[in-house]
């Protein structure tokens, strides 16, 4: 059976359902196709939002009419205005309350969602993608695409550039391995080049702990405060994982040296892996025990390997009507670099649909901007003239390009300002309308 939607937007992570609810909003029939049994990937074990730079994208996407999903989570968070090393001003949504909200949210607007669909084939001629279908022989047919499969593992890879498979949140033993749609149609991919010993890719930043598990002093130092720092033994220091991170903004020395903790419903522990023997021997942790990677005492989910060249627009390289958002757009990490990506990504497929000129957002802004650094050209160089391409981790929350907001006076917390500039850029309530 072969089924027709205008825009269908493929991986139901955070670029993907902002990329479906963009789409829609501006009038196309859009369908998501999710290869698990649930929406948000990343996101169901995240929870960190609107820390540094990440406030201005915010405030910037409420103001162009593309801040649902902000909205939903400020509506949700368990502590707002919090700081932990290195980062200001962060909100901690509850990463339990997440997926069934924006679930809901979803099929509110009318959008349909294909659950477990997993693309595994496409057909596509001339750069232009025709029809894909799922492991389950489902044909799907539209006008324009949206590849959010982002990033991480399959299991092959978490193999060969990290620690192994550590039964991370992606779920790839139960629903089978992420597919690439730019790879299905023959686009070159490009992975991180900035782990000094393995050629590329870099771990997940973080592990989740039951908070059950915690000493009661500790979990009622969370509830009430939201973040907890624990000095690490010094013979338990390890300075050298913090290369292999994906966020680089938590690669700061603080993260070795101490257990940062956040309470995002399970207790966030910011570090890419912590053995559990030695966990266990820090007080108040004595009884811990993993739940998102399983394996967290030994590694966790590779990310950032398969970026794909793009403009600003987010069309990919080479193709007609393919469009990329979240991690598969560039080195890109975080929910709020996922959701910007993917409301540029979902509004210009719609327009193309519909036979509309594609947007571009203004470099006058801090989404605007990011979206035209973090690219990377067809020989996986950066886009433009000073960026990092891959060689380093794009988010609005640390690394080169939180300093580079600072550089040309984008970084505020001034909502009016923010505001004022979003009107002023001639973009206000543009992904309304």
């Amino acid at each position: 059976m072969k089924i027709y939607h205008e825009v269908i937007v493929i991986g139901g992570g955070w670029s993907g359902v902002s990329a479906a609810l963009a789409a829609n909003k501006a009038g196309a029939d859009t369908a998501l196709c999710e290869r698990t049994d649930m929406l948000l990937g990343a996101g169901l074990v995240g929870g960190i939002m609107r820390n540094n730079g990440r406030f201005v994208a915010t405030e910037e996407c409420i103001a162009m009419g593309c801040g649902e999903l902000f909205e939903l989570t400020d509506s949700i968070s368990r502590h707002r205005n919090i700081e932990f090393p290195g980062h200001r001003h962060a909100s901690l949504y509850d990463v339990h309350l997440a997926e069934p909200a924006v679930r809901r949210l979803l099929l509110e607007r009318g959008i349909t969602l294909y659950m477990q669909a997993r693309i595994t084939r496409a057909k596509h001629h001339e750069g232009k993608l025709i029809q894909v279908e799922s492991d389950q022989g489902q044909v799907f047919l539209a006008d324009a695409f949206v590849d959010a499969t982002g990033s991480s593992g399959p299991q092959g890879l978490c193999q060969r550039l990290g620690n192994g498979c550590a039964a991370c949140i992606q779920r790839c033993p139960a629903f089978g391995p992420r597919v690439s749609i730019a790879r299905l149609m023959g686009l070159p991919e490009y992975m991180t080049s900035r782990r000094r010993d393995i050629p590329g890719g870099a771990m997940s930043g973080s592990c989740k702990i039951y908070k059950e598990t915690l000493s009661q002093s500790l979990r009622e130092k969370l509830d009430a405060e939201g973040v907890a720092i624990i000095p690490v033994p010094k013979d338990m220091v390890n300075h050298s994982k913090l290369d292999s991170k994906v966020c680089q903004q938590y690669a700061l020395p603080e993260y070795a040296e101490s257990l940062v903790l956040l309470d995002t419903g399970h207790a966030k522990l910011m570090t890419s892996y912590f053995p559990l023997e030695h966990l266990r021997q820090i007080p108040g942790l004595e009884n811990a025990r993993y739940a998102d990677p399983l394996a967290g005492g030994r590694g966790n989910s590779m990310r950032l390997t398969a970026t794909v060249a793009r403009d600003n627009s987010m069309l990919a390289a080479g193709t007609q009507n393919l469009f990329v958002a979240g991690e598969k757009a560039g080195i890109c990490v975080g929910h709020t670099e996922a959701i910007v990506t993917g409301a540029l990504a979902g509004r210009n497929a719609a327009l193309l649909a519909k036979g509309k000129p594609l947007m571009v957002i203004p470099d006058t802004l801090a989404t605007g901007d990011f979206i035209s650094f973090s690219a990377i050209d067809t020989e996986g160089n950066p886009a433009v003239p000073g960026g990092y391409g891959l060689s380093a981790s794009h988010t609005f929350a640390g690394s080169v390009y939180f300093e580079r907001m600072k550089a040309l006076g984008l970084y505020t917390t001034d909502k009016q300002a923010i505001r004022k500039r979003v009107r002023q850029a001639g973009m206000e309530g543009v992904f309304s309308t």
